[in-house]
């Protein structure tokens, strides 16, 4: 639970501020029924309810729209009873909301809602003695709002660059193995509710660490670099392509069946062997593949591809196999025969 607050901030905010709300309110709650005061103690209980219940289900689920939304709209309109039953007394809460409505709600959202409360709380009857307090009280809202409004784009701006470098290969610019491990659980998703069917291909430099020696770490990074390129421009709508890690690239692929799972693995192998070149010449790459079956979790998937990449790798290299199907339709090695290299 800890890393998952650590991982999403608006979660850990949600969750910081709403228990910190509902721990107030039951404090209140507790003091004003000791003093007799019924209707408010039941109101800071309502509210407190109101409040945890969105604050647990973040919890539980991860979510935060929903929960954000949905805080948003108690903590305006309880602030609004409030000011109704109160009097004065709760500006203060009124600036904290409007503030705080930022946190746990999207930049628009928290604006509606801080324009509809402000509204709300200049219009309320016996709320101010004389017209300099209504306006002194509007105008302080509106700076409330106005920066809290503009700090939250940024937060929001700078929140979308972290998640970007957090999730793309610096070398390639593909996403990296943080966002295949997200993409092949929503692929085992789809797969048990019958929505679609995935394949996934490796696929991995030949003979990298001899490019690496003989010509340097920056020729193996080019290649790689080119690997990429040219690995996400034969990439279909909907076929992603990440990578891995080292040498090697994963493709999770829209496919219905082994064969056109295979068909799809030689078509890029091809396009490598055509395409990729380093300082030696030709630059070619090994493939193994499997297709999504009754495996609980991606890594048993994951697994059975690596397998089939191992099979490639032992059969010479420049070659594709994916299991449970022979080598080839022919039962013959898709591997090339012997071809000059320029």
């Amino acid at each position: 639970m800890l890393n998952r607050l650590q991982r999403n901030s608006q979660l850990g905010i949600i969750v910081l501020l709403g228990s910190a709300t509902v721990l107030t309110l039951a404090i209140f709650a507790a003091y004003r029924a000791l003093h007799g005061q019924w209707a408010a103690a039941s109101i800071d209980l309502v509210i407190a309810v109101l409040i945890g219940a969105p604050v647990i289900y973040a919890m539980r689920t991860g979510r935060t729209i929903g929960p954000g939304m949905l805080l948003c709209t108690t903590n305006s309109l309880g602030c609004a009873v409030a000011c109704y039953v109160i009097g004065p007394a709760s500006l203060p809460w009124v600036y904290l909301v409007l503030m705080t409505n930022f946190f746990i709600a999207g930049p628009r959202q928290a604006l509606v809602f801080n324009l509809l409360l402000t509204l709300v709380l200049l219009f309320l009857p016996h709320m101010f003695g004389l017209p300099v307090d209504r306006m002194s009280a509007a105008v302080v809202a509106a700076l409330v709002t106005l920066f809290a409004y503009l700090f939250a784009l940024r937060v929001s701006s700078d929140h979308q660059v972290l998640e970007e470098l957090a999730s793309l290969d610096v070398l390639t610019g593909l996403p990296n193995r943080r966002m295949m491990e997200r993409a092949l659980e929503e692929a085992m998703l789809l797969q048990r509710a019958g929505k679609r069917r995935h394949g996934l291909l490796i696929a991995d430099i030949d003979r990298f660490k001899e490019v690496n020696d003989t010509h340097g770490h920056a020729a193996g990074d080019a290649a790689i670099a080119d690997l990429g390129a040219i690995l996400k421009f034969e990439m279909r709508k909907h076929d992603r392509v990440f990578r891995f890690g080292g040498e090697e690239f994963v493709m999770l692929l829209d496919v219905d069946t082994p064969e056109d799972l295979r068909a799809a693995s030689e078509r890029l192998r091809q396009a490598v062997r055509s395409g990729l070149r380093g300082p030696a010449g030709r630059i070619t790459v090994s493939l193994g593949g499997a297709m999504a079956g009754e495996e609980e979790r991606w890594q048993e998937w994951f697994s059975l591809a690596d397998e089939a990449l191992y099979r490639a790798k032992n059969s010479g290299r420049d070659s594709s196999v994916i299991a449970g199907l022979a080598t080839s339709a022919d039962g013959q090695s898709t591997r090339p025969g012997p071809e000059h290299v320029p």
